[in-house]
């Protein structure tokens, strides 16, 4: 892990919002825990999607005032670029959203705690898994 600082991806968020066996254990052990702004999108649009839409939302909104947000900036626009080059060069694209947090996180100099094997392939990003 880089520094005392980590990002969730949204697979490791959404885990945690539904006490996944563990994973609130797990971050509990960690430094700075952040959200990447599309994974609050991705976690807002998940709850809406919901059956329990109200309820979901509670959750989502409460796990995000204990977290700071990672916003997107021009500067991040300029990692996103390259992220997204690099893979199209290597021939392994990652979703668009998974891009943005990847370059969110590269600007940052943060880690970023995922469940998800495809962040492997984005050159100079530290992932963390439990």
């Amino acid at each position: 892990m880089i520094g005392n600082e980590i990002a969730l991806d949204t697979s490791v968020a959404v885990a945690l919002l539904n006490n996944s066996t563990g994973w609130a254990q797990w971050v509990k052990t960690l430094g700075s825990v952040r959200l990447p702004v599309p994974v609050v999108g991705e976690l807002r649009f998940g709850a809406l999607n919901s059956q329990h839409a109200t309820k979901n939302l509670r959750r989502v909104d409460k796990l995000v005032a204990r977290c700071p947000i990672l916003p997107i900036g021009e500067v991040t626009s300029q990692f996103y670029a390259d992220v997204r080059f690099g893979l199209k060069r290597i021939g392994k694209p990652i979703p668009e959203n998974d891009v943005w947090i990847a370059a969110i996180c590269l600007e940052h100099r943060i880690s970023l705690a995922t469940n998800d094997g495809h962040f492997s392939a984005v050159d100079g990003l530290q992932v963390v898994g439990r």
